[in-house]
């Protein structure tokens, strides 16, 4: 790669893995940005994958040390993460690629939409009892959720928050309980892509190490202080990432 290339895919997987941890959504930074290396839809997605799972492990290991995480609930859903997201690769290996760059800028367009108009990200509240409905609807999120990360990804760390705060958890807490979700997810579509040849190591370890920091820092960063200053940034810089993208298809 090009030093200016490195430069680009070490600062964008920093501020990816930083906001990932903090709020969710990193991966509306860290797939357009290798998009725009030039390396085809298929190979950005697991590349991404790769990249993400390192930093998604270091911010899980720092909210698990913490004790914000809810350990017992998150047994029952990691599993299903897990699954959904093998189940995702596998049914995105079967979309024709030249759709797939279209698909990702109006997923993203959406997903920013819910971003600017959900408002209270820090709100404190304590988790009720999590009753036999809510854990079945938790379960379904969580299979779901790993479904669409493993097909697609960016977002996911935004919706699963937000289904967690429906849950009554506390912003921090479900950030926690999100970071597990991530790590199971990534972490199989990892595989998959990898033994499918769908993932430029050389690009992807380079931008998981940067991620490996910007995670910890998102992590302690969430833990102190909360999004109040990471939502803005968030919803800024992936505006100028899909707006970059549909110049590259009108182009």
């Amino acid at each position: 790669m090009d030093m200016e290339i490195y430069i680009f895919v070490a600062v964008t997987g920093f501020v990816a893995a930083f906001i990932d941890a903090a709020a969710g959504g990193g991966g509306m930074i860290s797939l357009p940005a290798l998009m725009l290396t030039g390396i085809s839809p298929l190979q950005a997605l697991g590349t991404n994958k790769m990249a993400a799972v390192m930093g998604a492990c270091t911010s899980f290991i720092t909210f698990v040390r913490s004790g914000k995480m809810d350990v017992q609930l998150i047994k029952k859903l990691f599993p299903l993460s897990l699954i959904g997201s093998v189940l995702g690769v596998l049914a995105v290996k079967q979309v024709p690629s030249e759709f797939l760059r279209p698909l990702i800028v109006v997923l993203l367009i959406v997903v920013v939409l819910y971003s600017i108009l959900k408002k209270d990200w820090d709100k404190d509240t304590q988790p009720g009892k999590l009753t036999g409905k809510m854990l079945a609807l938790s379960m379904t999120a969580a299979l779901a959720m790993g479904f669409y990360d493993g097909f697609f990804g960016p977002g996911t760390g935004s919706l699963l928050l937000f289904i967690f705060c429906m849950l009554g958890f506390d912003f921090i807490s479900a950030t926690a309980n999100t970071k597990a979700l991530n790590f199971a997810s990534n972490l199989s579509a990892t595989i998959f892509f990898g033994l499918s040849g769908m993932i430029n190591f050389e690009m992807g370890i380079f931008m998981g190490i940067t991620m490996i920091f910007g995670a910890y820092c998102g992590a302690r960063f969430a833990i102190t202080k909360g999004v109040t200053y990471v939502r803005p940034m968030f919803i800024v810089v992936t505006t100028l990432l899909i707006g970059k993208q549909l110049l590259s298809l009108i182009g």
